[in-house]
């Protein structure tokens, strides 16, 4: 980090150093980059942490997002780790880039779905881990443009998720097994030099060619740490050109959000946080695997981040022609029904205390407690230790009342129908004096006992 001079002065040396770096690029996007310059200087010594709730506000709204692993990899359909998995040797693996032509606009596919999912933001892979960029670069030939596709597919990504009126995030892996230098440089200070440099490039350009990105989604720091990265460097020149971005912690830095992968666990201290996990069992295409999540399984995940104030990232992995797997699509669409429905019990949710139950999970928004049932109970509902006062209680999808007593020991929501009127789950919402708490062993403490 740069000392000594205001932070409105090193705005201004680094958004003048990202000038002079910065490629022609379209009209848009140059307008874009002008107009940040000062819109950076005009919030000048505003703080980090209001800053960083300004920028995040639409992300914690948002809950739900898509992950995208698209490369040349899912020509193969053997993994995105089959490069180094098998030990393929690279002119044989540069093949696939070759082989690698999507059908046009393959990323309208993708977007669409993502809307129909109820999701609110996408993160797409500008290049993973084999080197592969899906974007325009003058660093190499080994791109999108100047291979098999023939044409920038990070462009019609962007392009595409603008038209359905979602967040756009880049997901950029530091780690390259085809870059030369991407393993001696842990060894080599020219080598390190070399690499830094190009990989510096690569997000410079993916900052400055596309007009606004909302996300960027760094990932495998290997084999460098932040120093050698030159980490601080690189996120100054990041914010610098996208001052409203947000950006995980995956190039050995802080970031503004930890990215706990295929589990679901709550950040400490109040921490923004976002669990990635995929469909099935590989992130990028592989055609034989079938160990699908059902989409009753993702919903709960989604309750599980949204009541822990965290995000779920759920991804697809299309094939090599730019398809999306039918179960993929399927699942997607069968989450995206529920949430047409039930949406609003997970957008902009806030943490919820109460969490005990062998049938239902919770979610909260102010003084209301959404309980989503996924093993229907039958003809009444309990929420034991239910402390705070309820009003009244409703089918959420429905709009139904439903009565309920409110005892010491607990809630009961009575004259259900006996089977679920909803699928895969069906929300109570439960209208409270306040915002709602659950003594979770209040019955074990108070529940009256036989005398001896």
């Amino acid at each position: 980090m740069m000392t000594g001079m205001s932070r409105r002065d090193a705005l201004k040396l680094l958004a003048a150093g990202g000038a002079a770096a910065t490629t022609t690029v379209n009209a848009e996007s140059a307008e874009f980059v002008e107009n940040t310059y000062s819109l950076r200087a005009q919030r000048g010594l505003r703080s980090t942490v209001e800053d960083r709730e300004r920028r995040m506000q639409w992300w914690h709204d948002a809950r739900f997002g898509m992950f995208i692993h698209w490369g040349s990899y899912s020509v193969l359909g053997r993994h995105e780790w089959a490069m180094e998995n098998e030990a393929i040797p690279i002119a044989e693996y540069e093949q696939l880039a070759k082989q690698f032509t999507p059908k046009p606009n393959a990323a309208r596919e993708f977007a669409r779905l993502a809307r129909r999912a109820g999701q609110k933001y996408v993160v797409m892979t500008t290049k993973h881990h084999e080197g592969f960029c899906l974007f325009d670069t003058k660093t190499t030939s080994y791109c999108a443009p100047k291979q098999g596709p023939g044409r920038d597919l990070v462009r019609e990504y962007v392009d595409a998720v603008r038209a359905e009126g979602l967040r756009v995030g880049f997901y950029y892996s530091l780690m390259d097994w085809h870059h030369p230098d991407g393993a001696i440089c842990a060894r080599d200070e020219a080598a390190r030099k070399r690499f830094v440099e190009y990989i510096h490039t690569h997000v410079r350009e993916l900052m400055t060619n596309y007009g606004k990105v909302d996300i960027l989604w760094y990932d495998v720091a290997w084999p460098l740490d932040a120093k050698g990265w030159e980490s601080e460097r690189m996120n100054e020149m990041v914010f610098s050109l996208q001052p409203d971005i947000i950006v995980n912690n995956r190039d050995k830095l802080d970031g503004d959000f930890s990215t706990p992968e295929q589990q679901i666990t709550a950040a400490a201290q109040g921490r923004a946080w976002e669990s990635c996990m995929t469909l099935n069992g590989s992130w990028g295409y592989q055609a034989a695997d079938d160990d699908w999540k059902t989409p009753k399984q993702v919903i709960r995940n989604l309750m599980s981040c949204s009541r822990d104030g965290g995000n779920y990232l759920l991804n697809i992995g299309p094939r090599g022609d730019g398809s999306v797997p039918e179960e993929s699509v399927r699942i997607f669409e069968t989450v995206g029904a529920w949430m047409e429905r039930n949406g609003a019990t997970i957008y902009a949710s806030e943490p919820c205390q109460p969490r005990r139950s062998a049938y239902a999970m919770f979610t909260r928004k102010g003084s209301t407690l959404y309980m989503h049932i996924h093993a229907w109970p039958g003809e009444s509902a309990v929420v034991t230790g239910m402390v705070t006062p309820v009003k009244s209680a409703r089918l959420f999808a429905s709009g139904q009342t439903v009565r309920f007593k409110q005892e010491k020991l607990r809630l009961v929501v009575t004259g259900l129908p006996k089977q679920a009127p909803d699928r895969p789950l069906t929300t109570i919402a439960i209208e409270c004096d306040g915002e709602p708490k659950q003594d979770n062993i209040l019955v074990r403490n108070e529940h009256a006992r036989r005398t001896v």
